[in-house]
């Protein structure tokens, strides 16, 4: 027997009202990666004459992401020094001040710097949802909870899009409206969330598990490969949503609604794949990310191949289906190998390798092609092979961080029985 730091200083438990406010924040941050898509050539075209606008445009778009991947593990160092809470309320008020700027800034370097402070403020508000996740929750309620997490930020990025077309039928800038949403978040984020505090709790862990875990010192050796993983899951999740609609063209299909079909099919994937995170409880983490990154690999070889939009279809399909099922199966076996006192920087650490790999995903694929758009499919080929190979990767990881194969069996079942 040992004690793991769990949470709860009063009685009270974290019902629908956290989990909810939980859930909902974690979609703000996808809130910066898609709104403004929609309007990006309407944002160019009114910022034309201003020198660099070809670069500094997109940036606007791409830079919050690039943000989050560099300061997430220093918001889950403040996260777990100074306080969850805290930290949350802050960045949800840093996030609408910098977020609805843009309706008013006549600068585009004073706009791209705006959208540095989003980036700052979401990587705030994505570290301490997750990481208020951990410490409110525990066993089968955390790993529902994870799961839901991938569920509704895939459902909010389709809403988000669909909102920044029809917001910016007229202006552009009348998308960067709906950052007000955070007023209404803070409020009752401030109301119904409270700070957890750490509380010695006994748990039954195995001896080689118990060694992954060391009071006070964070568990890289353990870690580390999990979060070159992430790396490659925010890669992996990235493909379908930038390079479809190309490989679409390459096929002659450039109706919107075919597109989109194609997109929501992929949508329609990463939910299946999420929710059927939870069906498989009884099977080992490191045999879960063998079936999700063998699926995401499929997927991107049948994209490769297709021959006509059907196929397409199918095969994005596919593809998200292994990406619904890596990225709950990730955080929650990383959140399974730390305590309380460390799980804000371990939470911060995996958001940054998620939007680290999401960044890096439309330049790697570049980098294969060298802007050649015909050669789009032999790099969906060597991502697809890639990921196979990564598939084969995954069953070293318990090894590889000091953990034997046994230990891990049903890991997510070992860390509580819920609150």
């Amino acid at each position: 027997m040992v004690a793991e730091h769990s949470v709860s200083n009063t009685p009270r438990h974290a019902g629908l009202p956290q989990s909810s406010l939980l859930l909902l924040g974690s979609c703000l941050p996808v809130l910066g990666a898609v709104l403004l898509a929609p309007v990006l050539p309407r944002m160019q075209a009114h910022f034309a004459d201003v020198a660099g606008s070809a670069v500094m445009v997109p940036i606007v778009l791409t830079l919050p992401a690039l943000v989050i991947a560099l300061l997430a593990p220093f918001a889950g160092l403040l996260a777990d020094r100074l306080g969850r809470k805290p930290l949350l309320l802050v960045s949800m008020a840093l996030y609408v001040i910098c977020g609805v700027l843009p309706l008013w800034l006549e600068s585009l370097p004073a706009i791209v710097a705006s959208r540095a402070g989003i980036g700052l403020a979401e990587a705030g508000i994505m570290t301490c949802c997750t990481t208020l996740m951990g410490d409110y929750y525990s066993g089968a309620r955390r790993e529902r909870l994870f799961a839901l997490q991938m569920v509704a930020t895939s459902l909010s990025a389709a809403v988000f899009i669909a909102l920044g077309g029809f917001l910016g039928q007229n202006d552009w800038r009348t998308p960067f409206a709906l950052y007000a949403v955070g007023l209404i978040f803070l409020p009752l984020m401030a109301w119904k969330l409270w700070e957890p505090q750490a509380q010695a709790q006994p748990l039954a862990r195995t001896e080689q598990a118990q060694a992954s875990i060391v009071p006070g010192k964070f568990p890289w050796r353990a870690l580390t490969p999990m979060y070159a993983l992430a790396l490659l899951a925010g890669l992996s999740l990235f493909i379908v949503p930038v390079q479809a609609g190309y490989l679409l063209n390459l096929l002659h299909v450039d109706a919107p609604q075919q597109i989109g079909m194609t997109m929501g099919a992929n949508q329609l994937g990463v939910l299946v794949g999420a929710l059927s995170f939870r069906l498989f409880s009884g099977v080992r983490s490191q045999h879960l990310l063998l079936i999700a990154y063998v699926l995401a690999g499929v997927g991107g070889l049948l994209m490769a191949n297709a021959g006509s939009h059907a196929q397409v279809v199918v095969a994005v399909l596919v593809n998200g289906l292994g990406i619904g099922l890596m990225l709950p199966t990730l955080i929650t076996w990383i959140m399974a190998q730390v305590g309380f006192d460390q799980r804000g920087r371990a939470a911060g650490c995996f958001t940054a390798a998620i939007f680290a790999g999401e960044f890096i995903s439309p330049l790697a694929v570049l980098g294969i092609t060298t802007g050649d758009s015909s050669a789009l499919p032999q790099a969906l080929a060597i991502v697809g092979w890639l990921q196979i190979l990564i598939a084969l990767f995954c069953l070293a990881v318990p090894r590889l961080g000091g953990l034997l194969a046994s230990a891990n069996a049903d890991v997510r079942n070992t860390i509580g029985n819920g609150h």
